[in-house]
């Protein structure tokens, strides 16, 4: 069986459009892109290499897609070897051609064409931005590691990783490392069902009954 290991480069609040470069996905009138630029180092070099060191094919959809077929094949660096002889299985309506090599198109409903890539054998399927596709993986229970790395970066809009439609649940956090500028870099699996409790008195007081009325009927902010 094969796994869905989702991989993105995130700001504090969440926001994965443009990381790479102001021309890369200026959609929706965004203006920063190129955001990760200046916080580059060796860790995030290191923990990179090691996302691509195991045997995997490519997981994107349209946007992510065409951004990468307009570079990789056309520069020799790294992951530039990887990117190109890899099979990349590609979420698009569109009906233009996928001209770079070893590209497939994905069928039908997406979240269910991922799934049967998933109940087959081969390479685990990496995503890379792609927050469209990542928002239906997500909701549909298809993720099996989330490969983060997090900026000291607060971007306000944009596009985001998580959708209000994600499937609830807690993630165990199986690597963390910090780079010199400030990125956090993690990796998650998925935990389980989330599972609340309460620092609250045993006994609500006139006050806290009265307040939780009040919230009952409170629009959220």
């Amino acid at each position: 069986m094969r796994r869905v290991l989702v991989g993105a480069f995130v700001s504090l609040d969440g926001v994965m459009q443009a990381p790479g470069g102001p021309e890369e996905d200026p959609t929706g009138g965004f203006r920063f892109g190129g955001w990760t630029f200046h916080h580059w180092d060796e860790v995030m070099g290191k923990a990179m290499g090691e996302s691509f060191a195991r045997p995997f094919d490519l997981l994107l959809g349209r946007k992510t897609y065409e951004i990468f077929a307009a570079h990789w094949p056309f520069t020799e660096d790294e992951p530039a070897a990887l990117f190109n002889g890899v099979t990349k299985y590609v979420a698009t309506s569109s009906a233009e051609p996928l001209a770079w090599q070893n590209s497939v198109r994905l069928e039908g409903d997406v979240p269910q064409a991922v799934a049967r890539l998933k109940q087959g054998d081969g390479a685990d399927l990496l995503t890379q931005g792609s927050s469209v596709l990542v928002k239906s993986l997500l909701a549909a229970g298809l993720v099996d590691e989330l490969f983060l790395l997090v900026f000291p970066v607060v971007l306000a809009r944009g596009k985001k990783l998580i959708g209000e439609n994600a499937e609830p649940g807690e993630w165990q956090l199986t690597d963390s490392r910090i780079s010199t500028t400030g990125v956090i870099i993690s990796r998650y699996v998925p935990k389980g069902p989330v599972h609340t409790g309460s620092f609250a008195l045993g006994q609500p007081t006139e006050a806290e009954i009265a307040r939780r009325e009040k919230m009952k009927t409170e629009e959220i902010a």
